[in-house]
């Protein structure tokens, strides 16, 4: 099957507009007749029902959570970018694109990535109108901080909670039209499968998790925006309820899964403390603005962080990437920091942590507010002091988070920090329009493997969800449903509808009859540790084939003695996880599988026996500057297509931030 992206032709600056004066549409009348299901209601899923409520369109979200508030974009701390450039340092929707491309190592799209630079500015305009609470400059006007990759600051927030600001925007938004009946809101609901009839995609199959009850659900099309994969690890800065099911089913109902081996590792989350450990807990990018990344200059130093004099302190970043420093793009600075723990330069008492110090900042400020106060003869407390007030004034909640969890105080001691998994760039394969290689089916933010690469710049996520829902879907859905609009409401009675239900159903019994006696928590548990050991933050081939076959095994372990109690038609959450952990040690091989086809290095996916001298990631374009899109083929079986990535603006160099 040939790739179609659709991108449409012309120069890259009007792809866009032309797309958006020349699609199909749908008039008022005709979109009250016509049904779609969003699934997920994080920013991605909540901006798009919004959206397409507002538009007249009849929309039915789910979500497994109790509220659509709850989902995981909520967690994201540090900001969203934008190219508005209010700090005229010279950025612009060029710059953006360029930077969002070469910081996923020339492994994205170039029509989507400009299409995502060019929404980018409407996304604040839109937010501000809903009345999220950005930080604002003392003339009042918005305020920006700088993210990794990047030489100008282009990243606009709120505090440091700007994920749970921006989905209360988009929730009140989405409650709007679900109190005007457009949207009709479906909680603790989980989609499990995918309806399609002749061809194209006309619903869904859901389990309603407090009764246990399969219910079927008719749409003229289905939209996922059920997030990343990066539960697959077990420990990630995740939400413990994160999982790929929805785009698991999709995928092995013919939706083609892209570039599953790109995973993104953040540099900077509090270090694993024990084998009691669930979730990670991310300390923001944004620190990394202010706070500066270290360890000791002698191997094994025992010594506490400030009693190490400054010129016993190697700030490696700085000295590797003099150009960014603290600022360069994540996978850079999450294998350098790697790299220091391996050579035995590691802190705390696991020794696989490095500090990040907020010492000079503190100091920094300090001084910027005692000429303020015209305090010339200030004493170095004082100054300390003020600095203090003004760091937690940018940083406090996540200040506060850190001392919870470690029970250190970071205005005093430095924080530790060690990279851990966070995002996913992979996810099902979409063209120009958002479409999957199902008709009718779209994935929209971390659901699809769209806009970042091999490699995503901090802050740039809820740019990607909140630009597929407000912006693109309204468009592009119109154009294809203008063709449906003669098409009435299937009835789920259908036969279609019918075998779909009857597949599910078939599913949890087979997991609720193993009654073995490990539980499904266990399962999880040892598929990350194989996840995070063979396929993390370093591959080489003789582990991720070791990897596979591991996989394959405890996948047959799995079937045979996962323990699961309670019954079906009940409120089960370990029923519900066992199905999660269950497509989970699907993905997980099929991830080895593609990263062990990646003969090269490149932005998150690093490959030990593909790289430079100076240890960086070291792409082979001629042989893989492609898309790597796998279709289920049988258990344990994918055909791998490829789509070529034509640059025709930017030219692919090796990344250099030094």
């Amino acid at each position: 099957m040939t790739l179609n992206s659709k991108i449409p032709a012309g120069p890259l600056e009007s792809k866009w507009k032309t797309y958006k004066s020349t699609c199909k549409l749908v008039n008022p009348a005709n979109k009250r007749q016509l049904e779609v299901i969003v699934i997920g209601t994080g920013l991605a899923g909540a901006s798009a029902a919004a959206s397409l409520g507002e538009m007249g369109y009849k929309v039915k979200a789910f979500c497994f959570q109790d509220s659509p508030r709850r989902a995981h974009s909520i967690a994201a701390q540090g900001g969203i970018n934008a190219a508005k450039n209010y700090q005229n340092d010279g950025d612009s929707t060029y710059r953006l694109f360029y930077d969002t491309v070469k910081g996923g190592d020339y492994r994205s799209r170039e029509g989507n990535v400009y299409r995502l630079a060019e929404v980018s500015a409407n996304i604040i305009d839109q937010c501000v109108a809903q009345g999220v609470p950005f930080a604002r400059e003392y003339g009042g006007l918005l305020s920006n901080r700088s993210f990794g990759g990047t030489q100008v600051q282009r990243t606009f927030y709120a505090a440091g909670q700007t994920g749970q600001q921006l989905l209360i925007g988009a929730y009140q938004a989405l409650e709007r039209q679900v109190a005007q009946g457009n949207v009709k809101m479906y909680t603790r609901h989980e989609m499990l499968d995918i309806v399609t009839i002749d061809g194209k995609t006309r619903g869904i199959i859901a389990r309603n998790l407090v009764t246990g009850e399969l219910e079927r659900h008719f749409g003229h099309a289905v939209l996922l925006c059920s997030g990343g994969y990066g539960n697959v690890f077990y420990l990630s800065t995740n939400a413990m309820g994160s999982n790929v099911t929805a785009a698991w089913k999709a995928h092995k109902k013919g939706a083609f899964f892209g570039n599953p081996c790109f995973t993104q590792i953040h540099p900077t989350c509090i270090p694993v403390s024990g084998d009691h450990q669930s979730k990670l807990t991310l300390m923001s990018e944004s620190l990394r603005n202010d706070g500066r990344i270290w360890v000791p200059k002698k191997q094994g130093d025992t010594r506490k962080p400030n009693e190490i004099p400054e010129e016993e302190r190697d700030y490696y970043l700085e000295r590797r990437y003099p150009a960014f420093g603290n600022l360069v793009p994540r996978d850079v600075a999450s294998r350098a920091a790697k790299e220091r723990c391996d050579a035995g330069y590691g802190v705390g008492s696991s020794k696989q942590a490095v500090y990040l110090d907020f010492s000079s900042a503190i100091m920094r400020y300090g001084r910027v507010e005692a000429n303020k106060k015209g305090e010339e003869n200030a004493s170095e407390a004082t100054i300390r002091q003020w600095g203090m007030d003004v760091v937690k004034e940018k940083y406090g909640n996540l200040f506060e988070m850190y001392e919870k969890i470690t029970g250190e105080n970071p205005y005093v001691v430095p924080m530790r920090i060690y990279p851990a998994v966070h995002y996913t760039m992979g996810g099902l394969w979409v063209d120009y329009e958002l479409m999957t290689t199902v008709p009718g089916l779209y994935a929209l933010g971390e659901a699809n493997f769209s806009d970042h690469g091999a490699n995503r710049l901090g802050a740039s996520a809820l740019m990607q969800g909140l630009a597929d829902g407000y912006f693109v879907i309204p468009y592009t859905l119109g154009n294809n449903l203008a063709n449906d609009i003669s098409v009435k409401a299937i009835s789920t009675d259908h036969p279609a509808f019918v075998a779909a239900e009857k597949e599910v159903r078939d599913r949890i019994e087979r997991l609720m009859n193993i009654k073995g006696t490990e539980s499904v928590e266990s399962f999880h548990k040892r598929l990350g540790k194989i996840m995070w050991d063979k396929c993390g933050m370093a591959r080489n081939a003789q582990g991720l084939k070791e990897a596979i076959e591991e996989i394959k095994a405890l996948r047959k372990e799995f079937y045979a003695n996962v323990r699961i109690p309670g019954e079906i038609n009940e409120f089960n959450p370990e029923l519900d996880k066992a199905g999660r952990v269950a497509d989970f040690l699907e993905l997980g091989e099929l991830m080895c599988m593609d990263a062990l086809d990646r003969n090269e290095s490149c932005g998150g996916h690093f490959r030990e026996e593909y790289q430079t001298p100076d240890g960086e990631a070291l792409r082979q374009d001629d042989q893989y500057m492609f898309v790597s899109a796998w279709e289920y083929k049988g258990e344990s079986q994918y055909e791998l297509h490829k789509e070529a990535l034509d640059y025709e603006v930017v030219h692919p160099s090796q990344r250099s931030y030094k």
